[in-house]
């Protein structure tokens, strides 16, 4: 428990009663699991399991989501609609519009060369250019990308012919990106609250692998800013506070000139800080409170 909250509750889909909640009915009651100063997860017992209580939703100033992806914009539009008195971080209008690959568009002169890819003719022209990698809009944790290098393809580790590729082709659109050589340095995540970079962990690519997500048989190791993140996040950062975007993760690869470039924004379930702490043997979770509090305050004044 941060000294600056007077209490905090989980509101978690694993319990029962929150079903209508999740279902997007608006008259429905909400069960939260208040956070104790001995809360904590074993091996033997989930906390969410041991307690739980009907909550009065007006009593919260600020309303916290740790939803993984995919979100359904339904959903994101009733958390909208139910929570109108409360701030949300993030806020559910800007994690529908920055949770697609194609909102990198916005920030091309600190990106790979990038590409929308919505037919085959389109990804065909594009690998004329260099090697590519492909990305699912809405993927995420490395599903679904596909490198292409001339007449070679690699769905995830899987090797195939491009002309395999182009007749299994099921209509996905994709963004296409510059195939970086330097993906052995590592995909670096970066995490970003209020504006300020709070860690950083660099993940490199299992052996004989090229995809770096951890999710994906990668390793997560400590790592250094460099001024080209900093010039990074400076770039994107007012657009994502435009858009209620509060905490976020970038995710940076070594282009062929030597520089760390944007390769992934994350706005939905941010993870990896409590790591980066540890690692770097700081109290950033108490620091991003902090700021999460100062955006607050800069809301509600």
């Amino acid at each position: 428990m941060h000294d600056k909250t007077f209490s905090v509750d989980i509101v978690s889909r694993t319990v029962p009663k929150n079903e209508g909640f999740f279902n997007k009915q608006l008259d429905s009651r909400i069960f939260g699991t208040p956070v104790h100063k001995d809360f904590a997860f074993s091996r033997t017992r989930h906390p969410l399991d041991r307690e739980f209580k009907a909550v009065d939703e007006s009593q919260y100033n600020l309303i916290w989501l740790r939803l993984p992806p995919p979100l359904d914009k339904r959903f994101l539009d009733y958390l909208s609609l139910r929570f109108q008195k409360q701030v949300i971080i993030n806020s559910p209008h800007g994690i529908h519009h920055t949770g697609t690959k194609e909102f990198l568009l916005n920030f091309q002169a600190v990106c790979p060369p990038l590409q929308i890819c919505k037919h085959i003719d389109d990804i065909v022209q594009f690998k004329k250019e260099f090697p590519i990698v492909l990305k699912p809009f809405r993927a995420y944790g490395g599903a679904g990308i596909v490198r292409i290098e001339n007449e070679t393809v690699w769905s995830g580790n899987r090797k195939i012919s491009f002309s395999e590729f182009q007749n299994q082709y099921d209509g996905t659109e994709y963004l296409g990106v510059k195939f970086l050589k330097n993906v052995d340095k590592g995909d670096k995540r970066i995490v970003v609250v209020n504006g300020k970079i709070l860690g950083a962990s660099l993940r490199l690519p299992a052996k004989n692998s090229w995809i770096c997500n951890v999710a994906m048989g990668g390793s997560s190791h400590k790592a250094v800013i460099t001024k080209e993140e900093y010039e990074i996040i400076e770039a994107i950062n007012p657009k994502l506070k435009e858009m209620g975007i509060v905490m976020y993760g970038v995710d940076t690869l070594v282009n062929d000139d030597g520089k760390r470039v944007l390769s992934e924004l994350n706005t939905t379930s941010i993870g990896g800080l409590p790591q980066i702490a540890a690692m770097n043997q700081e109290p950033l979770v108490e620091k991003a409170i902090d700021l999460i509090w100062d955006y607050y305050k800069e809301q509600v004044s």
